[in-house]
């Protein structure tokens, strides 16, 4: 059993600050803030809160005592992949209503959408939270500490992480600093390219000044925070930031200089030993089934991804028990077409399975089933009880194989610092993991934009990057690219732009009369 290598405390006294009833973290703790922030080591359980925020829902074992009231009472990852994936071409939900996600799987949800909600409110439930730590760790505090220096910046690059999720899902947002206490006010609304402005300021200080190199496992560094500004500069223009393709190179650039490699077997990027693949996992949550037991984060991936009513064997991805909570639309497995065995990455349950959902989405005989995540140690054997305890399957936020990716699509829409070649190679890095050899490489004629986002999908499916991505390229949206289901018809339908952007809570338009939703 793997541990999580920063210790897990409460919070205490943190204010929520976005509204919603003035929502409060519940805790029955009374500790102080001057014992909380009263030593190093103290210190450093505070910050590991910040991390498990996005991954836990409250401070006991499968979310008792949780933080903040929510519709679901799910964490924030789990959240985040229903926003990201349930809506594209690559998840068909099972449980529509029992789940409520209609809404977002048939791309037609509005503000009351309750994971809408949840997601929104667990972003800012870890913004406040980092904004309380900011508080304590001030620059005059951690002055004479490199290790509290650490802390500090680790804490922004956190909440930087968290403001860009609110940015790429609502494109607006009430903004909160660590200079505004917590009190009866109302916080201001930034549009998107003034959330950009904050979120690249940040990353582009503490990766300066303060983040660390190589911290231990799990913590951010200097490369996740260059990770996650190439992301920011890649989508910059949907986020009316202009163009910063070239910006984007010199991030990536930076990522590969830090002496990263890809991972020679791609399976074992998702299993429950990838807290060993540090070569290419810049920077992960981390869900262990001793110290973060969740029923959502991964373990809601990989018991969703198993068939509950299929011959598909739980056993053999290390589960107790497989939920059928999700199966994948056809056009996904049709991405691999000619290559389904050649291609090690096409990771489906198909036997009994019929691609196509040609009847209805939810049946579960339609929709092959996923085999990408698996809480199976390298030695093959589960890492945990997934019925008692949930996964212990750490989730890639960050790694290599995406900013390859990034550089090759920076270069070509127009970015400057590397090559049509280099571009050409890093890929074909990438297709020889997946190919186990160098027959699926591709010349510079074949790397066009198209294929860049059809082989993010064939490389980064379930790791919440479709949506952002589909939406860069104009597809998510509008009848330029139709799935199956899409706007919920069968053949798929053309769906108004306004979905590029979920709609600010409603809870949250009546608690801040600065915040509008123009569009729903």
């Amino acid at each position: 059993m793997k541990k999580i290598y920063i210790t897990l405390l409460a919070a205490c006294g943190l204010m929520a600050c976005t509204g919603d009833l003035d929502q409060q973290p519940k805790t029955d703790s009374q500790t102080t803030a001057e014992v909380v922030y009263g030593s190093e080591e103290n210190y450093k359980k505070a910050l590991a809160k910040l991390y498990a925020s996005f991954v836990i829902v409250g401070q006991e074992q499968g979310g008792g005592n949780e933080d903040i009231s929510s519709n679901n009472g799910h964490d924030f990852l789990r959240g985040y992949f229903n926003l990201q994936e349930c809506p594209t071409d690559e998840v068909a939900g099972t449980w529509l209503s029992g789940d409520k996600i209609e809404g977002l799987t048939y791309m037609t949800w509005d503000a009351n959408d309750p994971w809408v909600a949840d997601t929104y409110y667990r972003a800012y439930y870890t913004i406040a939270l980092c904004n309380e730590f900011l508080s304590h760790a001030t620059p005059s505090a951690v002055a004479n500490s490199s290790e509290l220096k650490a802390f500090r910046a680790e804490a922004r690059f956190l909440r930087a992480l968290a403001y860009y999720y609110v940015l790429d899902l609502f494109g607006q947002g009430p903004f909160v600093d660590e200079t505004m206490g917590v009190g009866s006010y109302t916080p201001e609304c930034y549009s998107n390219s003034q959330l950009f402005t904050f979120i690249e300021s940040e990353l582009k200080d503490i990766t300066a000044d303060g983040l660390l190199g190589s911290p231990e496992y799990a913590r951010a560094s200097k490369a996740a925070a260059w990770a996650l500004l190439a992301k920011l500069y890649l989508n910059a223009e949907v986020y009316d930031a202009g163009d910063h393709y070239t910006d984007c190179i010199t991030c990536c650039k930076q990522v590969m200089g830090a002496d990263y490699v890809l991972e020679n077997d791609y399976s074992k990027l998702f299993n429950a030993d990838n807290h060993k693949r540090t070569n290419e996992i810049i920077f992960p949550f981390v869900v262990d089934g001793e110290n973060t037991v969740s029923w959502g984060a991964t373990t809601y991936i990989v018991c969703g991804e198993c068939g509950n009513s299929s011959s598909q064997d739980p056993a053999k991805y290390g589960l107790t028990s497989g939920w059928g909570m999700f199966r994948v639309r056809g056009e996904l497995p049709a991405l691999f077409a000619g290559n389904e065995t050649a291609d090690k990455r096409y990771m489906f349950y198909t036997d009994g399975q019929d691609q196509w959902l040609n009847k209805a989405i939810d049946d579960q005989n339609q929709g092959f089933f996923g085999e990408k995540f698996s809480n199976l140690n390298d030695a093959g054997e589960a890492a945990s009880n997934t019925g008692a305890v949930g996964a212990c399957i750490d989730y890639p936020v960050f790694r290599l194989a995406d900013v390859y990716l990034m550089l090759a699509e920076s270069v070509l829409r127009g970015g400057s610092g590397s090559s049509l070649t280099e571009a050409r190679d890093v890929v074909n890095l990438i297709r020889r993991r997946a190919f186990g050899s160098t027959a699926g490489d591709i010349n510079e004629g074949q790397l066009t934009l198209q294929f860049i986002l059809d082989e993010r999908a064939r490389e980064l499916y379930w790791e919440c990057c479709r949506r952002t991505d589909l939406i860069r390229y104009g597809q998510f949206t509008g009848g330029s690219y139709k799935w199956q289901w899409k706007g919920g018809v069968v053949d798929g339908r053309a769906t108004e732009s306004k979905y590029n952007v979920y709609p600010i809570p409603t809870a949250e338009l009546s608690a801040n009369p600065n915040m509008k939703n123009p569009n729903y």
